[in-house]
């Protein structure tokens, strides 16, 4: 055997003592986990089961069957949706329209509006979602209070199922689209400033140049940012968790908090359920963002 072979066996016997460690963990701590839930999600475990594992029943799909037919889990699934389709696009809307105007129509100060507008992301959902509650509150919340100056008379935000939901989606469209923002940033910077120069020489307006060529050379940043913006907006928890317990009448109640809920129920199985349906809606979606988002040749 050659040097340069002894060499190289050698190197790979030390990346896999080096890697080990990592791998033993993540097969006891994640792979594992996971397998076991899967598993789970087909048998009847519940809390009582817990001192005795093998004494569970396998009941196949009754709990994939029984998440469809639970009229409380289709609401959770609704409310999700309808976070997502209305969130999602007003997240991407604002953080492009930030992003736009800190890369043209901003000179000075532009560090400071970058760290204002992503400090949100970086402060804790639990503060923010205490603070918003105050500012939402029906009779002596900052918002209805400055609604009253101009002759409008605020709904009781968090105390109205109408209106619970749009002030979920406003508050997390405020907290997230700093990092779609700063992405954003990035993408339009390395857009190339000769094609706008060659384009504004030709007479296009500045909407034109937008529409024709910043958008689709932002393809790839776009999809990158819808594709994490609605994975995080699909598990949505922390918001009704804290704010409104999934008030009212339910109207604010997620597809993850109402799992979470069964977890602390002890319905076990019927949990691990719910998790890996929430799971494939995510890949679905994913999956219909990279169909339609992605480069064309």
């Amino acid at each position: 055997m050659s040097s340069t072979a002894v060499r190289r066996r050698g190197a790979e016997r030390a990346a896999w003592l080096l890697i080990l460690p990592f791998c033993l963990l993540f097969a006891v701590f994640t792979a594992w986990p996971v397998v076991q839930s899967l598993f789970m999600s087909f048998t009847d475990t519940r809390n009582r089961d817990l001192r005795t594992p093998f004494a569970v029943e396998f009941v196949g799909l009754d709990n994939y069957v029984q998440a469809f037919s639970d009229p409380l889990f289709r609401t959770a699934a609704g409310n999700t949706a309808y976070f997502v389709l209305v969130g999602v696009p007003l997240t991407l809307l604002i953080a492009l329209t930030a992003a736009v105007v800190l890369d043209k129509g901003i000179n000075r100060f532009r560090a400071f509006f970058r760290l204002g507008f992503y400090t949100p992301v970086i402060t804790s959902i639990v503060a923010i979602a205490v603070v918003w509650r105050f500012l939402l509150q029906d009779e002596y919340g900052l918002i209805n209070t400055m609604l009253g100056w101009v002759g409008i008379d605020g709904p009781n935000w968090l105390g109205d199922p109408d209106w619970a939901m749009p002030a979920m989606i406003l508050m997390a469209a405020w907290r997230n689209f700093g990092t779609a923002m700063i992405i954003f940033l990035a993408g339009l910077q390395a857009v190339p400033q000769s094609l706008h120069e060659a384009a504004s020489i030709d007479g296009a307006g500045a909407v034109s140049r937008f529409w024709y060529i910043t958008l689709p050379l932002l393809r790839p940043t776009l999809l990158f940012v819808s594709v994490t913006t609605a994975i995080g907006y699909l598990q949505f928890f922390e918001e009704p968790f804290v704010m409104t317990n999934g008030g009212p009448l339910n109207s604010t109640i997620s597809a993850t908090m109402y799992t979470y809920k069964q977890f602390g129920f002890g319905n076990y199985g019927f949990a691990s359920a719910m998790s890996y349906l929430i799971f494939v809606v995510i890949a679905i979606v994913t999956a219909l963002q990279f169909r339609l988002l992605r480069e064309r040749s």
